[in-house]
C-alpha cells in the first residue's frame, strides 16, 4: 500500500466515493464520520487528511486547531464554500489547501499527489540515516528502528539530537544539560545521565544497540 489518507466527513456518500477512488489509486485510507473521530484517527498518523470544515459536532477548523499539536502531516479543507476571511483563519490554525465542493476527482487527486510530493521532498531533506536500521527526522522529531517509531520523552530527543548532530564529539554531563534544559533550569547534570539509561533500554528494547557511547570519566558521544 502507498501513503496513508484520513477522510473527514459527515456524509457517508463522499466518504465511500473518496474512499473508493483513493483505495483503487493505491492508498490506504482511513476514516472518520465527525469531527470527534477525526481527532482520534489522526493519531493513527496519516500521510494526508481530507477534513470537511462543516460537521455537527466538532467543525473542521476545530478538529484542525486540536490535531496540529500532533500532527504534521498535510491537512487539505472540503468545504462547500469559502470567503477570504474564513481561508485565512484556516491557514492560520495549521491548514494546507481548501478543495472548494462540488470538485473534480481527478483535480483532487492530482492536488493530493502534490501535497504528499512536496511533504517527501521536506522529509527526505530533514531525515538522516545512521546505517541501515536507525533514522533520525529532525523536522518530525522521531526516532526510527527498522522502520518502527520509537517513543521517546521530550529531553530524550533533544539528546539524541544534540549528539547525533556532532558525532564522534564528547559532550560532558554539564554541557549536555546546559544545552538541553538551559543554562537557567533549576537542577543539576545527574539527571542527564538517567536519561541516557532510558534512550539505551529504548533502542534496545526496538533491537538496536545503543549509538550513544560513554567516554568513562568525560562524557557521552554518538557514535559514528
Amino acid at each position: 500500500m502507498g501513503e496513508t489518507i484520513l477522510i473527514v466527513d459527515d456524509e457517508n456518500d463522499i466518504v465511500d466515493m473518496l474512499k473508493d477512488y483513493f483505495q483503487y489509486n493505491g492508498y490506504c485510507v482511513l476514516t472518520a464520520g465527525g469531527g470527534a473521530e477525526a481527532v482520534e484517527k489522526a493519531g493513527k498518523r496519516p500521510d494526508l487528511i481530507l477534513l470537511d470544515i462543516n460537521m455537527p459536532d466538532l467543525d473542521g477548523l476545530q478538529v484542525c486547531a486540536q490535531i496540529r499539536n500532533f500532527v504534521s502531516c498535510p491537512i487539505l479543507f472540503l468545504t462547500a464554500r469559502i470567503e477570504d476571511s474564513d481561508k485565512i483563519k484556516g491557514f492560520g490554525m495549521g491548514g494546507d489547501d481548501y478543495i472548494v465542493k462540488p470538485f473534480s476527482l481527478e483535480e483532487l487527486g492530482a492536488r493530493v499527489a502534490a501535497h504528499l510530493r512536496r511533504e517527501q521532498r521536506q522529509k527526505t531533506a530533514h531525515e538522516v540515516k545512521f546505517g541501515p536500521d536507525l533514522a533520525i527526522d529532525y523536522l518530525e522529531r522521531c526516532l526510527y528502528v527498522k522502520g518502527k517509531a520509537v517513543a521517546l520523552a521530550k529531553k530524550e530527543f533533544d539528546i539524541i539530537e544534540l549528539l547525533s548532530q556532532h558525532a564522534g564529539q564528547v559532550f560532558d554531563k554539564e554541557r549536555i544539560y546546559e544545552r538541553v534544559w538551559g543554562y537557567d533550569s533549576e537542577g543539576d547534570s545527574s539527571v542527564v545521565a538517567e536519561h541516557i539509561r532510558r534512550i539505551r533500554m529504548k533502542l534496545g528494547k526496538a533491537g538496536l544497540d545503543s549509538c550513544v557511547e560513554t567516554v568513562w570519566g568525560v562524557g557521552y558521544k554518538w557514535v559514528k
